[in-house]
């Protein structure tokens, strides 16, 4: 999905709640010359049920955005807690009452020619409503990409950093062009790193195996929480090891993860089936986990959310604190 906003939209730029039409940066900008920025993705579910929003792990969020807006030396002045309450008052201020993607961004703001940086610095956050990112109910086929994934020397991948998705805009278009609905990324010692814009996960064996971030991909929060899921709801043993290319074409189950796919199942890779070519037990078993997880569905899992309009989930975890 390529999600497009109404310029009516109240975003937060420049320290102040304005209409998208508003948020504006000068062609000079720092950032849009050399890609020193890094980005967030979060996303928050509209649950009719309980008439509420819930954000996702947001306070986890902004703590690997401000972390990871120190490799640029970007500095971002509000707190975690301020970022989280900044992005209740958007969703509030937009009276959503749709599945919503937020998106922060720190840039270095200096109006000039020259790649070396400064300390002049910007950020501002958007949150727009957002469907599905990948359109995987009957699963994707995925190709292995000629790119290679940038290496943690040259750009860190662990970070979402604006640049270094140019590497992930040439592995789609060409994925895209070839037919298939993602791109797999290969690092430079050819075992597989992550999506175009996701993690991966295989099932083999009755494993549930992962690359690490070390094999150059992102340290991504919903991967974190399929790990916690798997483990805690269904007793699998997550291992993070490298995994070589010929692999995805032997495994039993193969998924992307993360913030905008969630859990996206692949039934072929490089035209050649994954085990039957069908969503896999395993698979599907994640996603409904995850489903509910993310959907206030699952009371153990609670602490993951934010309730934008104060739902019963909020009011019954301050009774519980207060009987603690």
């Amino acid at each position: 999905m390529k999600a497009t906003a109404d310029p009516n939209l109240i975003v937060y730029f420049d320290g102040k709640y304005m209409p998208l039409r508003d948020a504006q940066v000068n062609i000079l900008t720092h950032a849009l010359h050399y890609g020193t920025g890094v980005f967030e993705g979060i996303r928050a579910h509209w649950v009719p049920t309980d008439d509420d929003l819930f954000i996702l792990r947001a306070h986890e969020h902004y703590e690997r955005w401000k972390k990871n807006c120190g490799i640029l030396r970007i500095q971002v002045p509000a707190t975690v807690p301020e970022l989280c309450a900044i992005t209740v008052e958007l969703m509030r201020r937009n009276a959503f009452h749709t599945n919503v993607y937020v998106r922060p961004l720190a840039y270095k703001s200096a109006e000039r020619v020259g790649v070396s940086t400064d300390d002049q610095d910007a950020f501002a956050i958007v949150a727009l409503p957002f469907g599905e990112y990948l359109h995987s109910d009957k699963g994707l086929h995925a190709g292995v990409s000629s790119w290679r994934r940038i290496e943690d020397n040259a750009i860190p991948a662990r970070a979402k950093i604006c640049g270094a998705y140019v590497n992930s805009a040439l592995a789609s278009d060409d994925a895209r062009l070839a037919g298939f609905d993602e791109a797999i990324f290969l690092n430079e010692n050819g075992h597989v790193a992550e999506g175009a814009t996701c993690n991966i996960f295989m099932v083999r064996d009755g494993k549930l195996i992962t690359p690490s971030v070390t094999e150059n991909a992102l340290e991504g929060i919903t991967r974190n929480c399929i790990m916690e899921l798997a483990f805690r709801e269904m007793g699998l043993r997550v291992i993070e090891r490298p995994i070589d290319r010929s692999e995805l074409y032997v495994c039993d189950e193969l998924f992307f993860t993360g913030t905008a796919v969630g859990v996206a199942p692949i039934v072929r890779v490089d035209h050649r089936e994954v085990k039957t070519g069908t969503i896999g037990a395993v698979t599907h078993s994640i996603q409904k986990l995850y489903f509910d997880a993310t959907r206030g569905h699952l009371q153990a899992y609670w602490n993951w959310l934010t309730p934008v309009y104060q739902s019963r989930m909020k009011h019954e975890q301050e009774l519980v604190s207060i009987v603690d």
